[in-house]
């Protein structure tokens, strides 16, 4: 075989490897920073909510200051979310917050001048519309995870990924779901 064609296949070969990691390398990138960008939406939908949670308390107390357990699980849901720390805290936080929520309305539900309220509809609106972008900032997150996971995983990607500093990415899941249908408890 003659050596020039032998160097020819060389080097085409070196080149096609070479063109294939250097685009599966940028997919990686831009898949993790993608995930990166769905995660901060997250939390800035968690503190926009996180934001509406003493407006929204402060006009309940007014109506129902006896319930002084209820606000008090709120505040503490609203802490925890703020300081959660990736997805695995941020769904823990996420249950009681949710928890907590239904918690308040259901208190609300309970005092028909509250429900007439001008302030507390803008409210219980805003934070309707806040519960509606977080989910749709989980699924962008969870699909951008899903491709992250995905592309790291399949092969040949399996075999070198890791060693370039990618790792998979955990989903955001709320650890109880069966806990979130359940009705509230309120009792007077």
């Amino acid at each position: 075989m003659d050596p020039i064609l032998l160097i020819v296949i060389v080097v085409v070969v070196l080149l096609v490897v070479g063109i294939y990691l250097w685009a599966t390398y940028n997919s990686l990138v831009t898949l993790n920073v993608r995930v990166e960008e769905a995660w901060s939406d997250i939390t800035v939908q968690l503190k926009r909510r996180a934001d509406l949670i003493p407006n929204l308390i402060e006009s309940v107390k007014g109506y129902a200051s006896h319930e002084r357990g209820v606000f008090e699980a709120v505040t503490k849901a609203r802490a925890e979310t703020l300081s959660a720390q990736g997805p695995a805290e941020a769904a823990v936080a996420e249950n009681h917050m949710q928890a907590a929520l239904k918690s308040i309305f259901a208190v609300a539900e309970a005092y028909p001048q509250l429900q007439a309220s001008q302030n507390f509809l803008q409210l219980q609106g805003e934070l309707v519309d806040t519960e509606d972008k977080i989910q749709a900032a989980r699924r962008f997150y969870n699909g951008g995870v899903r491709e992250f996971n995905t592309k790291i995983k399949v092969f040949p990607n399996n075999m070198w990924a890791k060693n370039l500093g990618f790792s998979e990415r955990a989903f955001f899941d709320v650890a109880d779901a069966a806990s979130l249908q359940e009705p509230p408890r309120v009792q007077f």
